[in-house]
């Protein structure tokens, strides 16, 4: 449920109490001899969509606990705006928080669900009814007022459960993987809810998912965790297109790894095949080269001038909808896979099971990445 307690700028005007930057510094979580946090440091711009991001023991859900204040750090501390919240309890943080589990109360009706964190914060009852009105209506649910919890679909609770951590206007909302328990085209369905709700809010979110498409399709920025650590912060182009580790390059995105060596300022040898990147190769002789299956292509007849150019033979072809994926056996080399539309004209560019094929790559989509960061 929304955390209870005060919260700034909350009467009056639309449904929207503007929003706060927020600052991490140092933060470190142990749990006697583990650590689940390792000193991380981060800023979060007023009105910015940041998304963590991370596979499972990353660090992501501890760190959005000491950001609500369910969770005490072992050292660091915590900003909102300039006032520090360090060791504020959660009800008094002004905060809006949807959990997983939605936790809606099922013996209340969706208004009752909705207005509960007025009632927390003694906001005059005769604002209750416009101020449910008015957040049920942003997430399109006018007229549920009266509907039981238990009358509702999964993604009617979810939009119940933003509802009620916007009803009172909080300048940060925390969302700990709200949509996980969604089926997939519902849940791509409230992506694009979350970022209209998100524009007309004006507020800080911050939001836990180990879905990178989820974190791609919604944020501004999103922090990736391993190990307790950041492993990298960025915009959703640039951590896709310019990881800054083989873990990145590996986590973002659908890419095989491959070893490669260096053969010039400015490109890689894979077996016989030269590869030049458009970007500088970074430090250390060790190096991946990180080859996206949706940034190949097909050479099919033609294969035109400026793209580096890898040969193999045809080893499996996976219909998946949408796309083909296709397996490459390359020349002297590994196996490495490509995406391909699966409409006529893109079927028509591979070939069978067993035969040669050209995938072309062009040096800006080429990235390298340092093998010490995997």
């Amino acid at each position: 449920m929304a955390a209870a307690g005060s919260n700034s700028g909350v009467n009056g005007g639309p449904l929207s109490g503007g929003s706060i930057g927020v600052s991490i510094r140092n933060a470190t979580r142990r749990y006697g001899a583990f650590t689940a946090l390792d000193d991380v440091s981060l800023d979060v711009a007023p009105g910015e969509f940041l998304s963590l991001l991370g596979p499972s023991g990353s660090g992501k859900t501890t760190l959005l606990g000491i950001l609500g204040g369910f969770t005490v750090p072992s050292s660091g501390s915590v900003h909102f705006g300039e006032a520090d919240v360090t060791f504020v309890p959660p009800h008094k943080r002004g905060i809006g928080v949807v959990f997983q589990n939605y936790a809606l109360f099922p013996h209340l009706s969706v208004a009752e669900n909705v207005a509960f964190p007025l009632r927390a914060r003694r906001e005059p009852k005769g604002t209750w009814g416009r101020r449910v009105a008015e957040a049920l209506a942003m997430v399109e649910l006018a007229g549920y007022e009266d509907r039981a919890i238990s009358q509702l679909s999964g993604g009617q609770r979810q939009r119940v459960a933003l509802a009620r951590a916007i009803v009172f206007r909080p300048r940060l909302i925390l969302m700990d993987e709200p949509l996980s328990a969604l089926d997939k085209q519902l849940r791509e369905s409230m992506q694009i809810e979350l970022r209209r709700l998100h524009r007309q809010l004006e507020a800080t979110i911050i939001y836990v998912t180990h879905d990178q498409r989820e974190a791609l399709t919604m944020s501004d920025r999103i922090a990736i965790l391993r190990g307790g650590r950041l492993a990298q912060v960025d915009t959703p182009e640039r951590l896709h297109d310019r990881p800054a580790s083989a873990f990145v390059a590996s986590f973002i995105g659908e890419s095989t790894l491959v070893p490669v060596t260096r053969s010039g300022p400015d490109s890689v040898a894979l077996g016989a095949a030269t590869l030049r990147s458009a970007r500088p190769l970074p430090e250390g002789a060790a190096l991946l080269l990180a080859l996206q299956t949706e940034k190949l292509i097909a050479a099919g007849d033609s294969v035109p001038d400026g793209y580096n150019r890898l040969t193999g033979r045809v080893t499996d072809i996976v219909y998946q909808g949408e796309s083909l994926k296709v397996f490459l056996a390359l020349d002297g080399g590994p196996e490495i896979s490509l995406r391909q539309p699966a409409h006529h004209a893109g079927r028509r560019a591979i070939p069978p099971t067993g035969a040669p094929l050209t995938a072309l790559i062009h040096p800006q989509d080429t990235i390298i990445v340092p093998a010490e960061s995997a």
